[in-house]
């Protein structure tokens, strides 16, 4: 039986192959259909590629741009 839709978690757990491009594309139809009449999800979508942006701009930073105060004050707290 070929699938017609996909759900809401469905839709959440594709997210990263579908942002990759590694969704398989009767999969990726099924994904973008639901995009189309789902607002709740074209949201989560948005806030989601928001925060690899952001993750991706720490994880680009060097340990050379954290203040060494800040290094200092961490590992006094370490137990």
């Amino acid at each position: 039986m070929e699938r017609k839709s996909v759900t809401c978690r469905e839709l959440i757990a594709f997210i990263a192959e579908y942002l990759e491009g590694t969704l398989a594309a009767d999969t990726r139809a099924l994904f973008e259909r639901h995009l189309t009449n789902c607002p709740s999800c074209r949201e989560y979508l948005s806030s989601y590629r928001v925060t690899m942006v952001l993750a991706n701009e720490v994880l680009e930073r060097t340990a050379d741009d954290v203040p060494e105060e800040l290094v200092q004050a961490i590992l006094e707290r370490r137990p």
